[in-house]
């Protein structure tokens, strides 16, 4: 039997790097592309490096896609690559539409030009449901997004199914919905926190501007939903999967957690800054994951005060190295 060999864009992110570890450990060859800019970061697979190859391509480049596939043939491709803040998309929403939409038109045509049989999985995100009509949300859910971002991503989930209806491919979207680990960027509101917290107790720092409160998101454990995406392309039939805790949290209570963890009080530290505020906000996002338990044996491993716990000591270890402390 080959060895399986996987493709994963966006391998220098927080899943393509759990994703890639995992991969690793279940046999796998591993094709990672990133895009050649000047300041690549490969610090969160730089353990793994040299078990993995790594080749550049991009997105916006129709030609690097079909020529990696040609040259590296996976069976499987995981497109993990976006432009996925979502106020950047507010400020560049024509460029988001071009890597987080029509970047997966390209991989999906550069698919089935050089190999219709390989397996396909696309990232959705839960940000297509936005504004939402029923909680919790579900597979069936119609989609309502509040951001470019989640417009790109509303796009690229149904390009997905219109590449698997039209030409019979084995293409798949996993619906995730917020997940963390101290692998997410700084910039995310989760990793802002945990960061800060541990950085207010070590006296680096005295406050932390956030936006909404009160938004409320369903977050889970980075390398639990990797391993989601692996399983949607291992079953008989392709189906489009929401990857989710079930349970939600507000903002107000990832600080309040976070704090505790290094025994502060976050209502003395956090503000709110306007400036922070997105121009249109998602409310309550909350996943249904019964279908993925049900057909796949899903289980999330990680609960959210753990998560957090890890997050906070982990930005802890990283200062105290960083700062000599």
């Amino acid at each position: 039997m080959t060895k399986k060999r996987a493709l994963i864009t966006g391998i220098t992110g927080q899943d393509g790097s759990y994703l890639a570890e995992y991969l690793l450990e279940l046999g796998y060859e591993v094709i990672g592309m990133v895009r050649r800019t000047s300041t690549i970061n490969f610090e969160r697979i730089m353990h793994i490096q040299d078990k993995i190859c790594i080749v550049q391509g991009d997105l916006l480049d129709q030609v690097s896609l079909i020529d990696i596939l040609r040259e590296h043939r996976p069976t499987e491709v995981y497109n993990l690559a976006a432009q996925s803040f979502i106020p950047t998309s507010f400020k560049q929403p024509v460029l988001t539409g071009e890597f987080t939409a029509l970047g997966v038109t390209r991989m999906l045509e550069a698919i089935r030009i050089v190999d219709p049989e390989i397996r396909f999985y696309q990232a959705s995100s839960s940000e297509m449901f936005g504004k939402v009509v029923e909680i919790p949300q579900k597979e069936t859910t119609p989609f309502h997004p509040r951001s470019p971002y989640g417009v790109a991503k509303v796009y690229g989930h149904w390009i997905t199914v219109n590449y698997r209806e039209s030409y019979n491919m084995f293409a798949v979207s996993g619906i995730l919905f917020n997940h963390e680990s101290p692998r997410r960027g700084l910039e995310f509101v989760t990793h802002k926190v945990t960061y800060h917290a541990a950085k207010i107790a070590l006296g680096l720092a005295d406050k932390l501007p956030l936006g909404n409160l009160d938004a409320q998101r369903d977050w889970g454990w980075a390398p639990d939903y990797v391993r989601m995406m692996h399983l949607m392309l291992q079953q008989d039939e392709p189906e489009d999967f929401v990857i989710a805790t079930g349970k939600t949290h507000s903002i107000r209570r990832l600080c309040e957690v976070a704090f505790a963890c290094v025994d502060l009080d976050w209502q003395k530290y956090v503000y709110v800054n306007p400036a922070d505020l997105r121009p249109a906000d998602v409310d309550l996002l909350i996943g249904d994951a019964s279908k993925a338990k049900q057909k796949l044996g899903w289980q999330p491993t990680v609960t959210f005060e753990q998560m957090i716990e890890i997050m906070v000591q982990a930005d802890l270890a990283a200062l105290k190295k960083q700062y000599r402390l």
